[in-house]
């Protein structure tokens, strides 16, 4: 699943991160996402999903939409 299909308040782990554009998977990695991490999608914009506010590693996040369509995520059970 896509970090952008989870649903407010679900928690996951990063599974993988792949973009089309090298530039933007660079990006999530230099701000901290890695394969492993725990996630947790904390709010959701009212306008197309957009942005997408995370917690992760105790920080907060906002990504765009394409962004967040980049990083695979499984969910906690």
């Amino acid at each position: 699943m896509q970090l952008n299909e989870m649903k407010k308040g679900a928690v996951g782990r990063v599974t993988a991160i792949s973009a089309s554009d090298p530039l933007i998977e660079a990006k999530l990695r230099e701000i901290g996402f890695a394969e492993d991490d725990a996630v947790e999608l904390t709010h959701i914009g009212p306008l197309a999903r957009t942005p997408i506010c995370v917690r992760l590693n105790r920080t907060l996040i906002a990504l765009r939409t394409d962004e967040a369509k980049a990083i695979e995520v499984e969910l906690d059970r």
